[in-house]
Protein backbone atom coordinates (compact mmCIF):
# COMPACT_ATOMS: atom_id res chain seq x y z
CA UNK A 1 0.00 0.00 0.00
CA UNK A 2 1.21 3.40 -0.78
CA UNK A 3 -0.29 7.24 0.85
CA UNK A 4 -0.50 10.09 -1.53
CA UNK A 5 -0.90 13.14 -0.74
CA UNK A 6 -3.42 15.33 -3.53
CA UNK A 7 -4.44 17.94 -4.69
CA UNK A 8 -7.13 18.81 -7.07
CA UNK A 9 -7.46 21.60 -9.64
CA UNK A 10 -9.48 23.47 -6.98
CA UNK A 11 -7.20 23.54 -4.42
CA UNK A 12 -8.67 20.96 -2.67
CA UNK A 13 -5.58 18.96 -0.52
CA UNK A 14 -7.02 15.24 0.86
CA UNK A 15 -4.76 12.36 1.16
CA UNK A 16 -5.54 8.70 -0.39
CA UNK A 17 -4.31 4.87 -0.08
CA UNK A 18 -3.44 3.10 -3.34
CA UNK A 19 -2.40 -0.43 -3.69
CA UNK A 20 0.69 0.45 -5.85
CA UNK A 21 2.00 3.77 -7.70
CA UNK A 22 0.67 2.03 -10.83
CA UNK A 23 -2.84 1.29 -9.38
CA UNK A 24 -2.70 5.00 -8.41
CA UNK A 25 -1.32 5.85 -12.16
CA UNK A 26 -4.29 2.99 -13.72
CA UNK A 27 -6.71 4.98 -12.09
CA UNK A 28 -5.47 8.45 -12.47
CA UNK A 29 -5.79 8.27 -16.08
CA UNK A 30 -9.04 6.92 -16.14
CA UNK A 31 -10.83 9.24 -14.18
CA UNK A 32 -10.87 7.56 -11.79
CA UNK A 33 -9.47 9.57 -8.52
CA UNK A 34 -11.65 12.20 -7.64
CA UNK A 35 -11.77 15.28 -5.14
CA UNK A 36 -13.80 14.10 -2.05
CA UNK A 37 -14.78 17.71 -1.30
CA UNK A 38 -15.80 18.96 -4.74
CA UNK A 39 -16.07 15.36 -6.53
CA UNK A 40 -13.47 16.87 -9.49
CA UNK A 41 -11.79 14.71 -11.40
CA UNK A 42 -8.78 16.63 -12.23
CA UNK A 43 -6.43 15.15 -9.38
CA UNK A 44 -2.68 15.37 -9.37
CA UNK A 45 -0.17 14.36 -6.30
CA UNK A 46 0.95 17.22 -4.40
CA UNK A 47 4.04 17.63 -2.29
CA UNK A 48 4.57 15.21 0.55
CA UNK A 49 7.29 15.48 3.47
CA UNK A 50 8.71 12.26 3.66
CA UNK A 51 8.02 10.36 7.13
CA UNK A 52 11.25 9.92 8.02
CA UNK A 53 11.52 7.57 11.52
CA UNK A 54 14.17 8.81 14.30
CA UNK A 55 16.93 6.83 15.61
CA UNK A 56 16.29 4.07 17.45
CA UNK A 57 17.96 5.47 20.69
CA UNK A 58 16.54 8.46 19.80
CA UNK A 59 14.78 10.06 23.00
CA UNK A 60 11.61 12.27 22.41
CA UNK A 61 12.06 15.82 23.16
CA UNK A 62 9.87 17.19 26.03
CA UNK A 63 8.19 19.73 24.19
CA UNK A 64 7.06 17.28 21.27
CA UNK A 65 4.78 15.37 23.27
CA UNK A 66 1.50 16.30 24.34
CA UNK A 67 0.46 17.74 28.11
CA UNK A 68 -1.28 15.58 30.27
CA UNK A 69 -4.36 17.45 30.06
CA UNK A 70 -4.51 18.39 26.29
CA UNK A 71 -7.29 16.03 24.89
CA UNK A 72 -7.61 15.53 21.27
CA UNK A 73 -11.29 14.17 20.13
CA UNK A 74 -11.17 11.91 17.50
CA UNK A 75 -14.15 10.34 17.87
CA UNK A 76 -16.42 13.12 17.04
CA UNK A 77 -15.99 14.57 13.21
CA UNK A 78 -15.31 17.73 11.95
CA UNK A 79 -19.02 19.20 11.53
CA UNK A 80 -17.83 20.61 8.02
CA UNK A 81 -16.78 17.36 6.94
CA UNK A 82 -19.99 15.57 8.15
CA UNK A 83 -21.64 18.31 5.69
CA UNK A 84 -19.54 17.48 3.06
CA UNK A 85 -19.85 13.46 3.02
CA UNK A 86 -23.60 13.72 3.91
CA UNK A 87 -24.24 15.87 0.73
CA UNK A 88 -22.00 13.24 -1.18
CA UNK A 89 -24.12 10.44 0.27
CA UNK A 90 -27.17 12.36 -1.14
CA UNK A 91 -26.11 12.58 -4.38
CA UNK A 92 -25.32 9.29 -4.76
CA UNK A 93 -28.20 7.92 -3.46
CA UNK A 94 -30.61 10.51 -5.18
CA UNK A 95 -28.39 9.69 -8.36
CA UNK A 96 -27.83 6.07 -8.75
CA UNK A 97 -29.23 2.44 -8.76
CA UNK A 98 -28.49 0.46 -5.13
CA UNK A 99 -27.51 -2.91 -6.36
CA UNK A 100 -26.24 -4.42 -3.00
CA UNK A 101 -24.02 -6.92 -2.82
CA UNK A 102 -24.37 -7.44 -6.76
CA UNK A 103 -22.04 -4.66 -7.19
CA UNK A 104 -19.38 -6.40 -9.35
CA UNK A 105 -21.67 -8.27 -11.33
CA UNK A 106 -23.54 -5.47 -12.52
CA UNK A 107 -20.75 -3.14 -12.77
CA UNK A 108 -18.98 -5.79 -15.35
CA UNK A 109 -22.20 -6.91 -17.37
CA UNK A 110 -22.76 -2.61 -17.48
CA UNK A 111 -19.48 -2.46 -18.97
CA UNK A 112 -19.67 -5.28 -20.63
CA UNK A 113 -22.82 -4.08 -22.54
CA UNK A 114 -24.94 -6.59 -20.93
CA UNK A 115 -27.09 -4.08 -18.98
CA UNK A 116 -28.38 -0.81 -19.41
CA UNK A 117 -25.44 1.80 -18.68
CA UNK A 118 -26.36 3.57 -15.25
CA UNK A 119 -24.82 4.64 -12.08
CA UNK A 120 -24.81 2.17 -9.60
CA UNK A 121 -23.56 1.97 -6.07
CA UNK A 122 -22.80 -1.27 -3.51
CA UNK A 123 -20.96 -3.31 -1.74
CA UNK A 124 -17.97 -5.28 -2.94
CA UNK A 125 -15.09 -7.58 -1.48
CA UNK A 126 -11.76 -6.41 -1.72
CA UNK A 127 -10.70 -8.97 -4.31
CA UNK A 128 -13.99 -8.17 -6.24
CA UNK A 129 -12.85 -4.64 -6.56
CA UNK A 130 -9.75 -5.62 -8.05
CA UNK A 131 -10.25 -7.61 -10.34
CA UNK A 132 -12.97 -4.85 -11.56
CA UNK A 133 -9.90 -2.40 -11.64
CA UNK A 134 -7.86 -4.63 -13.52
CA UNK A 135 -10.31 -5.48 -16.16
CA UNK A 136 -10.64 -1.64 -16.77
CA UNK A 137 -14.13 -1.15 -15.48
CA UNK A 138 -14.34 2.54 -13.60
CA UNK A 139 -14.80 1.93 -10.04
CA UNK A 140 -14.02 3.95 -6.95
CA UNK A 141 -14.68 3.82 -3.29
CA UNK A 142 -17.37 5.68 -1.66
CA UNK A 143 -16.40 7.48 1.56
CA UNK A 144 -19.09 5.92 3.31
CA UNK A 145 -20.96 2.86 4.23
CA UNK A 146 -24.33 1.91 2.24
CA UNK A 147 -27.28 1.76 3.82
CA UNK A 148 -28.82 -1.57 3.25
CA UNK A 149 -32.16 -1.16 1.74
CA UNK A 150 -34.54 -3.77 2.82
CA UNK A 151 -38.01 -4.50 1.32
Amino acid sequence: MIQYALKCIEGHTFDSWFQSAEAYDKLATTGMVTCIVCGCTQVEKAIMTPRVRPARNAQPKLEQLPAADDKIDVATPAPEIEKVLAKIRRHVEENSDYVGKEFANEARKIHLGEAPDRAIYGEAKPDEAKSLIEDGVPVAPLPFVPSRKTN
